[in-house]
């Protein structure tokens, strides 16, 4: 009886797979280009020069180099300079806050991608699996030298569903790994300005 209602289910064969990845594959583009242009709206280029300054003891200049710049580093200067009367240790906490919490906007829909890159072949094999059941199902129906035709063509049919999920795989991978390294950097840029200024506060205290 469930194998019944199972063969049943798979008349439909991949098409409706190869539609669910076409989707997907709309929904990862969406998300590549939005990650693209927050990343790079967010780049602080001139990150070694504000280190500079900031060890220099130029808060002032620092703050007036981040001026009008969006993004983890520059927040973290901003609010670094804020909270330098109160201390290095004072200063290494806001700069640990400001990073975790600019951290979880950089992560944003990141999983999305991963997710996909991660179940996207499997979803096409999953199509495959259907449409070679679909295919053989054909053939019982019409047995003979014209079934074996129809079984060839469905099983070919059924093959692309795999090859669909693996290049809607490979570029979130490549995309996800891409937009992770960008965002461990630019944490390490904004804790290294964090550091430089805790480090100008501590030889400024001794």
């Amino acid at each position: 009886m469930i194998t019944q209602r199972i063969l049943a289910a798979t008349a439909l064969g991949s098409e409706w797979v190869l539609w669910l990845l076409f989707a997907l594959s709309l929904g990862s583009v969406a998300v590549m280009i939005e990650r693209a242009l927050f990343f790079a709206t967010r780049r602080l280029r001139a990150a070694d020069e504000v280190a500079r300054l900031l060890l220099a003891g130029d808060l002032a200049g620092a703050t007036a180099a981040v001026e009008g710049h969006k993004g983890i580093e520059a927040e973290v200067v901003r609010a670094a300079v804020a909270q330098a009367g109160r201390g290095a240790e004072a200063v290494e906490e806001v700069v640990a806050s400001r990073v975790e919490r600019g951290r979880l906007d950089y992560e944003r829909r990141l999983a999305f991608l991963g997710t996909l890159g991660n179940n996207a072949p499997f979803i096409g094999l999953l199509g495959t699996v259907l449409g070679i059941i679909r295919a053989f199902a054909d053939l019982a129906s019409h047995p003979g030298a014209g079934g074996a035709a129809t079984v060839m063509a469905g099983i070919s049919e059924a093959l692309v569903a795999t090859a669909v999920g693996l290049g809607v795989a490979l570029p979130a991978v490549v995309m996800f790994n891409l937009y992770t390294r960008w965002l461990r950097r630019s944490t390490q840029r904004a804790a290294v300005l964090g550091h430089a200024i805790g480090a100008h506060l501590r030889t400024r205290g001794g």
